[in-house]
């Protein structure tokens, strides 16, 4: 499987982020390479399982609505009367 990729911008923006949670919760300054080497280790642990969990919610999702299109290709088909 390869790595989990973020453009440029995103990972900028999360970079912003970490960067700034350091600063505003635990009042610690973080520069950008450490706010980088830490984007890593969170995408390399915990991307994986929140993209499974991406996929699962996909198959739930794609699930109910396969069943409602069965439901309304039945209600397509036409009665057929025995004489």
């Amino acid at each position: 499987m390869k790595p989990i990729k973020l453009p440029k911008e995103q990972r900028e923006a999360m970079l912003d982020h970490i960067q700034s949670y350091f600063e505003l919760e635990r009042g610690e300054s973080i520069g950008r390479l450490a706010a980088d080497s830490l984007l890593d280790f969170f995408m390399n642990e915990l991307g994986p399982a929140v993209y499974n969990q991406a996929l699962n919610d996909c198959r739930t999702l794609t699930a109910q609505r396969m069943q409602g299109l069965e439901e309304d290709i039945y209600a397509l088909e036409w009665r057929v009367s025995r004489k």
